[in-house]
Protein backbone atom coordinates (compact mmCIF):
# COMPACT_ATOMS: atom_id res chain seq x y z
CA UNK A 1 0.00 0.00 0.00
CA UNK A 2 1.28 3.18 -0.19
CA UNK A 3 -0.25 6.89 0.51
CA UNK A 4 -0.87 10.01 -2.14
CA UNK A 5 -0.87 13.05 -0.62
CA UNK A 6 -2.98 16.26 -2.62
CA UNK A 7 -1.93 19.62 -1.92
CA UNK A 8 -4.31 22.27 -2.49
CA UNK A 9 -3.73 25.47 -3.00
CA UNK A 10 -6.57 28.74 -2.90
CA UNK A 11 -5.32 32.45 -2.35
CA UNK A 12 -8.23 34.00 -0.11
CA UNK A 13 -8.59 38.22 0.04
CA UNK A 14 -10.85 39.85 2.21
CA UNK A 15 -13.28 41.46 -0.08
CA UNK A 16 -13.85 42.22 -3.36
CA UNK A 17 -12.14 45.70 -3.31
CA UNK A 18 -8.67 43.81 -2.82
CA UNK A 19 -8.75 42.21 -6.36
CA UNK A 20 -6.69 43.74 -8.89
CA UNK A 21 -8.98 45.94 -11.44
CA UNK A 22 -9.10 43.91 -13.91
CA UNK A 23 -10.56 40.75 -11.70
CA UNK A 24 -12.85 43.38 -9.33
CA UNK A 25 -14.15 44.34 -12.60
CA UNK A 26 -15.24 40.36 -14.11
CA UNK A 27 -16.64 39.86 -10.57
CA UNK A 28 -18.98 42.80 -11.06
CA UNK A 29 -19.84 41.36 -14.02
CA UNK A 30 -20.40 38.04 -12.49
CA UNK A 31 -22.75 39.64 -9.59
CA UNK A 32 -24.74 41.74 -12.41
CA UNK A 33 -25.47 38.59 -14.41
CA UNK A 34 -26.69 37.02 -11.30
CA UNK A 35 -29.48 38.97 -11.13
CA UNK A 36 -30.45 37.47 -14.12
CA UNK A 37 -30.46 33.86 -12.81
CA UNK A 38 -33.60 31.90 -12.64
CA UNK A 39 -34.08 30.05 -9.82
CA UNK A 40 -37.52 29.72 -8.78
CA UNK A 41 -36.99 26.32 -7.16
CA UNK A 42 -33.75 26.25 -5.39
CA UNK A 43 -34.05 30.20 -4.09
CA UNK A 44 -29.89 30.30 -5.06
CA UNK A 45 -29.14 32.49 -7.73
CA UNK A 46 -25.41 32.32 -9.40
CA UNK A 47 -23.51 34.60 -11.64
CA UNK A 48 -20.54 33.60 -13.79
CA UNK A 49 -18.23 35.80 -16.20
CA UNK A 50 -15.03 34.82 -18.19
CA UNK A 51 -12.82 36.33 -19.45
CA UNK A 52 -11.33 35.26 -22.91
CA UNK A 53 -7.62 35.71 -24.59
CA UNK A 54 -9.38 37.69 -26.97
CA UNK A 55 -10.74 40.16 -24.53
CA UNK A 56 -14.39 39.16 -24.94
CA UNK A 57 -16.20 38.94 -21.67
CA UNK A 58 -18.74 36.07 -21.36
CA UNK A 59 -21.51 35.89 -18.96
CA UNK A 60 -24.01 33.43 -17.74
CA UNK A 61 -26.48 32.89 -14.59
CA UNK A 62 -28.27 29.31 -13.82
CA UNK A 63 -31.43 28.90 -15.36
CA UNK A 64 -33.89 26.59 -13.97
CA UNK A 65 -36.89 24.56 -14.85
CA UNK A 66 -40.09 22.94 -13.27
CA UNK A 67 -38.05 19.33 -14.35
CA UNK A 68 -35.56 20.42 -11.48
CA UNK A 69 -32.72 19.52 -11.79
CA UNK A 70 -32.55 19.74 -15.65
CA UNK A 71 -31.31 23.36 -15.35
CA UNK A 72 -27.90 24.80 -16.12
CA UNK A 73 -25.46 26.27 -13.29
CA UNK A 74 -24.21 29.13 -14.75
CA UNK A 75 -20.58 28.84 -14.72
CA UNK A 76 -21.89 25.68 -17.67
CA UNK A 77 -23.99 28.85 -19.38
CA UNK A 78 -21.15 31.03 -19.75
CA UNK A 79 -19.25 28.43 -20.79
CA UNK A 80 -20.60 26.69 -23.38
CA UNK A 81 -21.83 30.21 -24.60
CA UNK A 82 -17.86 30.87 -25.17
CA UNK A 83 -17.60 28.07 -26.85
CA UNK A 84 -20.35 28.25 -29.13
CA UNK A 85 -19.73 32.38 -29.91
CA UNK A 86 -15.36 32.06 -29.69
CA UNK A 87 -14.57 28.47 -30.25
CA UNK A 88 -10.83 28.98 -30.69
CA UNK A 89 -10.28 31.23 -27.84
CA UNK A 90 -8.90 30.51 -24.32
CA UNK A 91 -10.61 31.56 -21.05
CA UNK A 92 -8.14 33.31 -19.08
CA UNK A 93 -10.68 33.16 -15.70
CA UNK A 94 -13.85 33.21 -13.97
CA UNK A 95 -15.58 34.93 -11.42
CA UNK A 96 -18.54 33.49 -9.78
CA UNK A 97 -20.75 34.80 -7.36
CA UNK A 98 -23.77 33.22 -5.59
CA UNK A 99 -26.19 33.83 -3.01
CA UNK A 100 -29.90 32.67 -1.39
CA UNK A 101 -32.94 34.51 -2.08
CA UNK A 102 -33.76 34.47 2.08
CA UNK A 103 -30.51 35.06 3.32
CA UNK A 104 -27.34 37.07 2.66
CA UNK A 105 -24.28 34.23 2.18
CA UNK A 106 -20.79 35.53 3.00
CA UNK A 107 -18.53 32.44 2.36
CA UNK A 108 -16.91 31.58 -0.85
CA UNK A 109 -19.17 29.46 -2.98
CA UNK A 110 -16.95 27.06 -5.60
CA UNK A 111 -18.66 25.67 -8.75
CA UNK A 112 -20.44 21.84 -8.23
CA UNK A 113 -19.16 18.73 -9.48
CA UNK A 114 -20.72 19.17 -12.70
CA UNK A 115 -19.08 22.21 -13.18
CA UNK A 116 -15.46 21.60 -12.20
CA UNK A 117 -15.78 18.67 -14.71
CA UNK A 118 -16.84 20.97 -17.28
CA UNK A 119 -14.10 23.27 -16.46
CA UNK A 120 -11.81 20.70 -16.50
CA UNK A 121 -12.57 19.95 -20.24
CA UNK A 122 -12.01 23.62 -21.54
CA UNK A 123 -8.83 23.75 -19.14
CA UNK A 124 -7.35 20.01 -20.53
CA UNK A 125 -8.45 21.08 -24.32
CA UNK A 126 -7.21 24.57 -24.28
CA UNK A 127 -3.62 23.06 -22.60
CA UNK A 128 -3.67 26.39 -20.81
CA UNK A 129 -5.19 26.86 -16.82
CA UNK A 130 -7.93 28.91 -16.02
CA UNK A 131 -8.01 31.58 -12.96
CA UNK A 132 -11.56 31.18 -10.76
CA UNK A 133 -12.85 33.39 -8.41
CA UNK A 134 -15.45 32.34 -6.47
CA UNK A 135 -17.65 33.98 -3.68
CA UNK A 136 -20.59 34.38 -1.93
CA UNK A 137 -22.75 37.88 -2.28
CA UNK A 138 -20.13 39.71 -0.01
CA UNK A 139 -17.07 38.48 2.40
CA UNK A 140 -14.05 36.98 1.02
CA UNK A 141 -12.88 35.37 -2.29
CA UNK A 142 -11.47 32.59 -3.16
CA UNK A 143 -8.78 32.23 -6.15
CA UNK A 144 -7.50 29.16 -7.41
CA UNK A 145 -4.91 28.98 -10.01
CA UNK A 146 -6.68 25.85 -12.04
CA UNK A 147 -9.57 24.05 -11.57
CA UNK A 148 -7.06 20.98 -10.68
CA UNK A 149 -7.09 22.81 -7.30
CA UNK A 150 -10.63 21.99 -7.00
CA UNK A 151 -10.47 19.00 -8.97
CA UNK A 152 -7.38 16.73 -8.02
CA UNK A 153 -7.93 13.72 -9.95
CA UNK A 154 -8.85 14.68 -12.67
CA UNK A 155 -10.99 12.46 -15.85
CA UNK A 156 -10.35 13.27 -19.01
CA UNK A 157 -10.73 11.80 -22.73
CA UNK A 158 -7.14 9.59 -22.52
CA UNK A 159 -9.73 7.44 -20.20
CA UNK A 160 -12.05 6.80 -22.88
Amino acid sequence: MKEIKIDTKILVFQSMEELFDEDQDLMRRAVEVRKNAYAPYSKFKVGAALLLDNGAVVVGSNQENAAYPSGLCAERVAIFQAGAVYPDAKIIRMAITAGATDNVTTKPIPPCGACRQSIFEYEFRQDTPIEIFFMGETGEVYKSDSIQNLLPLTFDKNYL
